[in-house]
């Protein structure tokens, strides 16, 4: 390690008055310089440079160990850049695991030593006397860093397939127990040749379950760490801006587990405001509640209010992560139509690793928003989100509000008032209290029965649907790739659920697609290929066809107006070569390395000759227009 002080930067010599009830244990600092002499890690000095110490209770034992206070040096020290991998990052990689061992370094900021030159700058003062480090010390600022770094140069072979290593945590993971004695053999071995060593007491080999930087990691998945929630779930209630910061901020390293986390947690940011009065009034004390609650409990789908963005990223129906956060204050200002569009985004940004070079589809409930890239008019800031989004192979579908009869819970938040003229169980107040459920007391209360949604209503009938029965039959032996089984038991046919020959179900689909304010009565082609996303079932287009024919009120209002179509007449033979073109695109190919996805075909009608050009199909007209200029003109 190398400690490399700014220019002109004198010799610090920082010891602090101390005040006699504020001087650590004697004893516990005499026992700690003669382990530390014993095994060659500090020795006596005479450096210039001094610093205080102090003690500090390892977790593991109530072992005190002794630490310089470095913090005067680390300010003229310069630092060092290497990154950090992020946690979220090494946990993706451990999809499909099955079998964990976990291997911590003992002492391992001690198993990497000081450049010589360096060591009179480690220098520290004690009741018997000045000693120097030959070997890293706690608290330089440059010490995670170059541990980091040695860490990564000795598993670089090894990173991204089966092993995971944070600081002086090493994780060896795999996906077979037969290659797992393999891969442990391969880290032990590459431990010897660098002489790592490892605290053997604390290593874990052969677990189905392992505890890893706070998560409790299986083959089921990631958790929260009950350990650590208990910090949380125990906490004082804050009494001064520094403690709530420092409740987010250990309720923060779970918020991927937490869903609309910036939400809740706004009562409690307010405070931390540099204008804002501390006063711990019954929102605060209700989020601080909810953050205990949701880290005890199993997270519930919902939709941000409008003092923030959210977004849950889903595959097969399975969540992989939430992420939320409050809008600011500019963006309080926004149109709607960019709201929703900056949700994309931030969703988009957080998400990269998973998104990018992926193919993937965003559901919204803006139907404007599914044509933003043939927009013609956008603003700045449209136009500069629009280049982000391009970087991703994605499609945005338009989720429809009432017409959408199988709503998903991700796009839709169902609000109600209630009647009540009687005194509700204090549990009932505290659930409908959480479900954001309001009351209105002292008026006439309604009865009402509920019915079941109609994608159960579809579920149970599926069961005798002779057709569907035989598709299952053949799922079961591989024999219907496009078709799938949720977790419910509902079929599906590739992202659309299919719909059982019952005739209530399907007029019912075809009503509500149809016949309903929201849906003004659509043409049986636009009818059609609204609800092939979300439906499906033998014979839909012509069942949507005859649905149309029959509607009274199509026949009644969208009478032809139009004289008849004349017969086709041939185009006059050009005299000169490229006076006029024709052109057509051929779409749906691979994406190319250069983000190609089409083929932009020019002919010649006199002369046939063909440019073949390639281009992506969210380009513009005026984009073409300038490719036409170029390569033909």
């Amino acid at each position: 390690m190398e400690i490399r002080p700014t220019d002109g930067i004198r010799i610090v010599c920082d010891y602090p008055d101390v005040f006699p009830d504020e001087l650590p244990e004697h004893e516990e600092v005499k026992k700690n310089i003669d382990e530390l002499l014993a095994k060659g890690y500090i020795r006596p000095s005479s450096s210039p440079w001094a610093f205080p110490v102090l003690l500090v209770e390892k977790k593991d034992t109530n072992v005190k160990r002794m630490c310089v206070d470095y913090r005067t040096l680390n300010k003229v020290t310069i630092k060092n850049k290497y990154p950090l991998p992020r946690i979220d990052d090494l946990f993706d990689q451990l999809q499909g695991a099955c079998v964990f061992s976990k291997i911590d370094l003992r002492s391992g900021y001690h198993q990497l030593k000081i450049r010589p030159s360096d060591i009179p700058k480690t220098d520290f003062t004690t009741k018997y006397g000045l000693y120097e480090y030959t070997v890293m010390s706690f608290g330089l600022t440059n010490a995670l860093a170059y541990f980091m770094q040695l860490m990564n140069s000795v598993f670089m072979d090894y990173l991204d397939k089966f092993v995971v290593v944070f600081i002086d945590d090493i994780l060896i993971y795999s996906k077979a127990e037969a290659e797992h004695e393999e891969h442990l053999r391969l880290v032990l071995q590459r431990l010897r040749e660098h002489k790592l060593y490892a605290k053997f007491s604390t290593c874990e080999f052969w677990i189905d379950e392992v505890r890893f930087l706070g998560h409790v990691v299986s083959k089921g998945g990631i958790a929260v760490d009950p350990s650590k929630v208990s910090t949380v779930t125990n906490w004082k209630v804050p009494e001064i801006p520094k403690e709530v910061c420092g409740f987010l901020g250990l309720a923060g390293c779970y918020r991927r587990f937490i869903e609309n986390f910036s939400r809740i947690a706004k009562p409690m940011t307010f405070l931390l405001e540099n204008d804002a009065e501390f006063r711990w009034t019954n929102a605060q004390q209700a989020a601080f509640d909810e953050f205990k609650k949701r880290l005890t409990t199993a997270p519930v789908l919902t939709l941000p209010d409008q003092d923030g963005l959210g977004c849950v990223l889903m595959q097969e129906g399975k969540v992989i992560a939430y992420a939320s956060r409050q809008l600011r204050k500019h963006e309080l200002n926004y149109p709607t139509h960019d709201l929703k569009l900056a949700a994309v985004v931030h969703a988009l940004k957080i998400w990269r690793h998973y998104l990018y070079g992926q193919r993937c589809e965003i559901y919204t409930d803006h139907k404007s928003l599914k044509y933003i890239f043939t927009q013609n008019e956008l603003n700045m800031r449209q136009r500069r989100w629009l280049e982000l989004i391009k970087d991703y192979d994605m499609e945005i579908h338009y989720h429809p509000g009432k017409a959408n009869v199988v709503a998903d819970a991700l796009s839709r938040k169902s609000y109600a008032n209630m009647a009540l003229g009687f005194m509700m169980p204090h549990e009932l107040c505290e659930e409908f209290e959480r479900l954001s459920l309001g009351f209105l007391h002292h008026t006439t209360a309604a009865a009402f029965e509920a019915e079941p949604t109609l994608e159960q209503e579809i579920r149970e009938h599926q069961k005798n649907d002779e057709k569907l029965r035989e598709i299952r039959e053949l799922l079961k032996s591989g024999k219907a790739p496009h078709f799938r089984e949720d977790e419910q038991g509902t079929l599906w046919y590739k992202n659309r659920i299919c719909v059982p020959n019952v005739d209530s179900i399907r007029k019912l689909i075809l009503s509500e697609a149809h016949d309903t304010a929201y849906s003004i009565h659509p043409g049986s082609t636009k009818m059609y290929y609204d609800l092939k996303e979300r439906f499906w079932w033998y014979g839909m287009k012509r069942a949507v066809a005859e649905y149309v024919a029959i509607c009274d009120t199509c026949q009644r209002v969208k009478a032809e107006h139009q004289r008849p179509a004349g017969l086709l007449q041939p185009l006059k033979v050009p005299e000169w070569k490229w006076e006029e073109i024709n052109m057509d695109f051929i779409v749906g190919l691979p994406r190319t390395q250069k983000g190609y996805n089409s083929i932009w075909v020019v002919v010649d009608r006199l002369s046939k000759v063909a440019h073949f050009i390639p281009v992506n199909t969210t380009y513009s007209g005026a984009k073409l227009a300038e490719l036409y200029i170029s390569r033909i003109v």
